[in-house]
């Protein structure tokens, strides 16, 4: 039955304010919306393997690949072209270049070193945001040095991340990104790159990353996951709120340039927590595993992929995030355009 709209209402309905006005139309709703996801906002994740031609998907993550040099090349310049101003890169390490201490992470002619300079020759704007962290390049899987007892060492791993990052630098590294965890990592990469005249190489660290389930799907796409134990006594405690706010604290006294925080989407708390706390930009980190089971769901064809995936990236912006690490980056941009 229609219900016709009444000339004279009742007091009962005479409101004053009636916050759907503002609803009405979809041009009305563009003219008030609060938060605005935009491409600018994106940062690609990309993983690199050795070889040519040879684009392999990562079967716990439909629709991302581990790509060769040369194809890699090619994603670069189209994410660019889409408006996309930044990617972040991973390297899958071939077993035979692994070892203990993870020596290959500061290779000069290694994966990592190679892809930058490549990347920086081939699409010289992009911004090329390179991860500091063992776990690729080590036989043991941790992110740091381990003695024999199985302990995670702090202060010799800091040593080698400097290595790391330094090579990094010289390989053309916009941005230089602690993700490890160990202990006063930032303020010694701050030092070595400033050391070696790397002033404008800038920090963005992995602050809040907490010892999350939701990584599962990266170290498939890396084979990079611990061959024993877990990472609990390095990456946060999954129910700690305020302690983040200390890590990103203090990689700010430190020198980071931005802080992160990873995984996003269980962890909106945080990012508005830390985004009330600091003014450095603050990046998000859209994880494989939100991903995967997006696509999981939307392959089964009971969520609108696109639709949650614009409502999940929103939600990071509205907590906070002023970027966003998204392997959905380049369907996004051409969702926004």
């Amino acid at each position: 039955m229609m219900v016709t709209t009444p000339t004279n209402p009742s007091p009962a309905t005479h409101l004053f304010h009636r916050p759907r006005r503002l609803r009405r139309t979809a041009a009305l709703r563009r003219m008030v919306r609060e938060t605005h996801l935009d491409v600018n906002d994106l940062i690609y994740p990309l993983f690199v393997m050795e070889g040519e031609g040879q684009r392999v998907e990562i079967a716990s993550m439909p629709g991302c690949y581990r790509y060769t040099l040369d194809l890699l090349l090619k994603e670069s310049k189209q994410a660019f072209d889409l408006g996309i101003n930044a990617v972040a890169l991973f390297p899958a390490i071939p077993e035979v270049k692994k070892d203990d201490v993870g020596t290959e992470s500061y290779n000069p002619d290694g994966l990592v070193q190679q892809t930058v300079k490549a990347i920086k020759q081939a699409v010289p704007e992009i911004i090329v945001v390179t991860d500091v962290a063992l776990d690729p390049f080590t036989t043991h899987g941790h992110d740091g040095l381990v003695d024999e007892k199985g302990t995670i060492l702090n202060d010799p791993t800091v040593e080698v991340l400097v290595k790391m990052a330094l090579a990094q630098a010289a390989a053309g590294a916009d941005f230089v990104a602690p993700s490890d965890m160990m202990d006063g990592r930032v303020g010694a990469i701050r030092k070595a790159l400033d050391a070696e005249g790397y002033f404008d190489v800038g920090i963005l660290a992995y602050s809040a990353k907490y010892a999350s389930a939701y990584y599962g799907p990266f170290r498939d796409a890396l084979d990079s996951a611990p061959r024993f134990g877990d990472k609990k006594t390095y990456q946060m405690d999954v129910a700690n709120a305020r302690e983040a706010v200390k890590e990103v604290a203090l990689d700010i006294a430190e020198g980071a340039d931005m802080v992160m925080v990873k995984p996003a989407l269980a962890y909106l708390d945080i990012i508005s927590q830390i985004r009330n706390a600091t003014n450095v930009p603050v990046a998000a980190y859209n994880v494989s595993g939100e991903y995967a089971m997006i696509k999981a769901a939307a392959q089964m064809g009971w969520i609108d992929e696109k639709q949650v995936v614009l409502e999940s990236l929103t939600s990071m912006k509205r907590a906070g995030a002023d970027l966003i690490l998204t392997y959905f980056a380049k369907e996004v941009a051409l969702m926004l355009a």
